[in-house]
């Protein structure tokens, strides 16, 4: 049997130590190493060694108990969570690691709400219970109040003894069939190790371990326990047709890495596979698999064939990107996690040439999408969108170990977002000289953080379903501009309504002409709204402090629940704009004297606190803008003339 398990946990709670223990009981690996001293076995990096955190999503195999085991161990900081976001997409189990001491953080948090998106069959391990002031019984009250009331204490070697009666009742209690087995019949090892495990993977039940890494407490048992109550299905799906989904980009050397993770049938080296379907920015594609590689740490064996399964790398896709489907798996994965920050690359070195320099930031924006590096012609400059200032520390030692330089990065920016508060519909028709097109579009505001979706309302006897899928795709082939700062639009429900074509003269840019005006036209008739990424937050102060840190929120424009006393601390949630806060953790500290606890997580985009200020800094002229305008262009005696936005609707061909 075939598993992938991913480990997460907040920085410094025991997650890299954890994963050692697993490989070394399996004996995948002789000697264990630790963080400290710079030896594990997937924190193989420079970077990871020197800062001692995990920075990329590795991957180790181990077979214990006549199961292979992947193992993905993802990285532990907020900043990193794309990368982390983008290995949850393989997981078939995952566990969250606690510290017994610090309980649960800031990330344990972002990293729950990613398995429950995803849903991921989850396990926990509160770690540490070796350390001074940690208490596993506490932080397993932490989980059940902060996380789930569906999580459950683990009887050791749960496959061979009986579980306790907390266990029993606590399982019954979940099933009515059960529970009338146990009124009626009483406790049956059998049934209940058997529903324990289905309920695991429903997502109904979320088993609870603690031990030590460190110290090697509780190791085996646990992994134990894992083998008994994870299975998966994956043998009776290999004489399936191939299909897989891409996970990770890398480069060795200049060999382009795809990693997929087999989802159905077998690939071998050779294959044609498919991938692209669902992507605007190219066309599906096959393409001849080179080689097979599947890796174990930093190393790796070549291997002629892979099956339903197996997470591996191949050579030979030459565009394929992270969520793709590649075979019969032909959708899209989408992602939650989304950065709030743009920033500027300094170079250092004045004699670095930027148009290489943009290649070089190309190839690392192929291996995480979330950088969406773009270069600005009217500065020259390369920027690319990060979740913090932890990441771009990274990123300035990644540039100087691969490419050879210095750079460093301006102050980060922050990210906004425009979207429409009332409903419109949107016109646009391009018809210069031997050319035709027009859009009817209906523009309404969205959910919060829904982004854009389409629905189509148009009649195929006014327009070919061809073309309008092209209006779809236009709409999605890029962000859009909005007309208060340029930035792109959101949380918009478009709706197709007609469109006409000429036989003779539209061609594909027509209607990429036609749909871009009357999404701008659309815009310029309601009333948009500017807005910025928030902060979830937590914080457990002192009564002392809470007065100080409350004034703190307020002054930035931060808005929250009434505060609760809980064991003599104070306990504050809420919402706090990002643009305001991501420099107050360490002000934080210094009011509590490092007493205090804090937990941020990304939560989303909402109305800006600070609107015109920013409109205003910005300084974005809708009127300039060289991408879009939202004039309509009609044609009469032979010749093109432009129609104002406000005056186009009279000319509307389908009106």
């Amino acid at each position: 049997m075939k598993k992938t398990i991913g480990i997460f946990a907040h920085v410094d709670a025991g997650k890299t130590t954890f994963t050692e223990q697993l490989l070394y009981h399996t004996d995948s690996i002789q000697t264990r190493g630790r963080v400290d001293h710079k030896d594990s076995f997937l924190d193989n990096h420079d970077i990871e060694k020197e800062r001692g955190i995990t920075v990329f999503a590795d991957q180790a195999i181990m077979n214990y108990q006549g199961s292979t085991y992947y193992i993905v161990d993802t990285p532990g900081h907020v900043d990193f969570s794309p990368e982390m976001e983008r290995a949850i997409q393989t997981l078939d189990y995952a566990i969250i690691i606690v510290s017994a001491v610090e309980g649960i953080q800031g990330h344990t948090e972002t990293v729950w709400k990613l398995l429950r998106e995803y849903s991921v069959p989850t396990f926990f391990f509160i770690n540490k219970i070796d350390r001074e002031g940690a208490d596993a019984d506490r932080v397993f009250q932490e989980i059940r109040s902060e996380l789930t009331v569906d999580v459950c204490k683990l009887t050791p070697n749960i496959g061979i003894k009986d579980m306790n009666d907390d266990l029993i009742e606590f399982l019954a209690e979940r099933d009515e069939a059960l529970f009338d087995h146990y009124l009626e019949s009483g406790y049956d090892q059998a049934l209940w190790l058997k529903e324990l495990k289905n309920f695991i993977k429903e997502n109904k039940v979320f088993p609870c371990a603690a031990g030590s890494a460190l110290k090697d407490e509780g190791i085996v048992q646990f992994l134990e326990n894992l083998s008994v109550l994870t299975e998966t299905e994956y043998a009776e799906r290999e004489n399936e047709s191939f299909a897989g989904r891409v996970y990770k980009i890398r480069h060795d050397g200049v060999t382009r890495l795809t990693f997929i993770k087999a989802i159905q049938g077998s690939l071998k080296v050779r294959d044609m596979l498919r991938y692209g379907n669902g992507r605007d920015d190219v066309d599906e594609k096959s393409e001849k698999i080179t080689e097979i590689r599947k890796y174990n740490g930093p190393k790796y064996k070549v291997v002629d064939e892979v099956t339903a399964g197996d997470l591996f790398a191949v050579t030979g896709l030459s565009e394929a990107v992270d969520g793709d489907g590649v075979g019969e798996l032909m959708e899209r994965s989408t992602y939650f996690m989304v950065p709030t920050m743009m920033a500027k690359v300094i170079f250092q070195n004045q004699s670095i040439n930027e148009k290489e320099a943009l290649r070089h930031f190309q190839i690392l924006d192929v291996e995480d999408s979330s950088l969406q590096v773009t270069w600005r012609e009217s500065s020259q400059s390369i920027y690319l969108q990060v979740m913090g200032t932890i990441q771009l520390e990274v990123l300035v030692q990644v540039v100087k170990e691969r490419f050879g330089y210095d750079i460093a990065f301006g102050d980060p920016e922050i990210l906004y977002r425009e979207t429409i508060e009332l409903p419109t519909n949107g016109y646009g028709h391009f018809e210069p000289l031997g050319h035709y097109a027009e859009v009817h579009l209906q523009l309404e505001p969205g959910e919060r953080n829904s982004g854009i979706i389409f629905y189509n309302h148009c009649h195929a006897n006014d327009l070919s379903i061809g073309n309008q899928n092209l209006i779809r795709h236009h709409l999605f082939e890029r962000d859009h501009h909005g007309l208060l700062t340029g930035a792109p639009l959101t949380d918009l429900k478009i709706t197709l309504l007609t469109g006409r074509a000429h036989n003779k003269h539209t061609s594909g840019g027509d209607f990429r002409e036609a749909t871009y005006r009357a999404l701008r036209q659309g815009l310029e008739k309601t009333k948009s709204v500017l807005l910025e990424p928030y902060y979830d937050f937590k914080l457990k102060v002192d009564m002392d402090h809470i007065g100080r840190v409350l004034s703190d929120l307020q002054l930035a424009h931060g808005y929250f629940s009434p505060p609760e006393n809980v064991g003599g601390k104070v306990i504050v949630t809420g919402r706090v704009p990002v643009s305001t806060f991501m420099h107050y953790s360490s002000e934080f500290a210094a009011i509590t004297q490092g007493k205090g606890s804090l937990q941020l997580v990304y939560g989303g985009y909402d109305r800006c606190h600070n609107q015109e200020e920013v409109i205003e800094r910005i300084g974005y002229n809708k009127n300039a803008d060289p991408e879009y305008t939202s004039s309509s262009i009609f044609c009469a005696k032979g010749k093109g003339y432009t129609v104002p936005w406000d005056k186009a609707e009279d000319e509307m061909h389908c009106l």
